[in-house]
């Protein structure tokens, strides 16, 4: 009984958003609700053709790092009080998550487990009222809409993603699956477009253009900001090296560059694109890929990697005692680090300080990139709900 209730989507679905709604009205009444204010004011400040990049002291602290679009995307939630506002950003962030993992072309079964595995990195994310749920859903749905061969739409979040934090851009990954790659190229060219303009038009075309420059040099600075030994971002593969070798000045580029050459090889494989498995896992390294090599990368973005933890584990189709060493440990260092399951001092003498919530996915993204290159996918091999 326990276990059919467990199994039962619309269970998952209620818990998901209780989950939301509750950690929203906590924060909501202690007044830790800083990321929605600066979402908030960015339709206001638009509006207004204040800077999009400045601080305001007297309304948040930090800096808004999101693009002119985003005015737009939050103009209906910034429209209503703090409280209500903010309350259904969070379930909404809860819903559209739930929605896009939903669409994953495997089993129901599979699919409750990622929503399980999934919920308390979801929670993670949500107490810091993050975008972050949404552009893991972002990601999710470019493929599943390029599956769908539904490349106008796929194509429509991947610059939406990208115009608004930039992470969307690994929407791109997917487009050797595409059954109609030129209509996939003008799909892009045209939605680069919608979205440059479409904040103009609540503004001025001065005002976005200009915003689009300030937005580039937050964007330089918070990296130079993020790759400093205090910070509580950087926890991602370099972020590890320099923190554990006390070295803030070690380039980004001594990890990309490696890191994106490992993450083209599976791509020399064509006779593989077509087959589900090798997309599943693609989207699982993509996902964990744009956490584990960005300096931006803090503990709520994790989300986004972990849907991809997530993915993997399930289209196991034989867990090993390797799969299941690496699944727990990614559960207990990076979903459940933050929590209170661990002592404060393991916390904050060694998993924060030197980012080891990233380890466990960066050794799962290695695993996953092994077998993307190595494994000799069934050409049967086809996933039905």
């Amino acid at each position: 009984m326990i276990a059919k209730l467990l199994n039962n989507k619309k269970t998952i679905m209620a818990i998901w958003i209780l989950l939301a709604l509750i950690s929203a009205i906590k924060q909501y009444f202690i007044g830790n609700y800083n990321n929605y204010l600066i979402f908030k004011n960015v339709f206001y400040h638009t509006l207004e053709q204040k800077s999009l990049y400045a601080t305001y002291p007297n309304l948040y602290f930090d800096h808004n790092h999101y693009g002119p679009i985003f005015s737009l995307f939050i103009a209906p939630f910034a429209l209503l009080t703090d409280g209500v506002g903010m309350v259904l950003w969070c379930v909404f962030n809860a819903l559209v998550l739930f929605y896009a993992i939903s669409q994953i072309n495997i089993e129901s079964s599979k699919i409750n487990l990622i929503l399980w595995i999934c919920a308390h990195e979801f929670l993670t994310a949500i107490l810091g009222q993050q975008f972050n749920p949404i552009m893991t859903s972002i990601i999710i749905l470019s493929y599943v809409l390029i599956e769908k061969e539904k490349d106008f739409w796929s194509a429509c979040l991947i610059i939406l993603g990208t115009f608004i934090k930039l992470y969307g851009i690994v929407g791109l990954a997917f487009f050797f699956f595409s059954k109609n790659k030129i209509k996939f190229i003008g799909s892009l060219a045209i939605w680069s477009i919608v979205f440059f303009v479409l904040p103009m038009t609540i503004s001025s075309p001065e005002f976005i253009i200009n915003s689009y420059s300030e937005w580039f040099a937050r964007l330089v600075e918070k990296n130079s900001e993020n790759a400093s030994l205090t910070s509580m971002q950087d926890i991602s593969i370099m972020g590890i090296v320099r923190k554990t070798l006390n070295l803030p000045h070690l380039s980004n580029m001594l990890f990309l560059i490696p890191g994106l050459l490992l993450f083209g090889l599976p791509y020399l494989r064509f006779n593989m694109f077509s087959n589900k498995k090798f997309q599943l896992l693609l989207l699982s390294s993509v996902l964990i890929f744009t956490v584990i090599f960005s300096s931006g990368s803090e503990s709520p973005t994790y989300i986004i990697a972990f849907a991809g933890v997530a993915i993997w584990f399930v289209i196991q189709e034989e867990k090993t005692k390797w799969t299941w060493f690496l699944f727990i440990f990614a559960m207990l260092l990076t979903s459940f680090s933050p929590s209170d399951i661990f002592p404060k001092y393991i916390k904050e003498t060694y998993i924060k300080p030197y980012g080891l919530k990233a380890l466990p996915c960066v050794i799962i993204w290695f695993q996953i990139t092994y077998e993307l290159i190595t494994t000799q996918f069934s050409k049967q091999y086809l996933i039905t709900k």
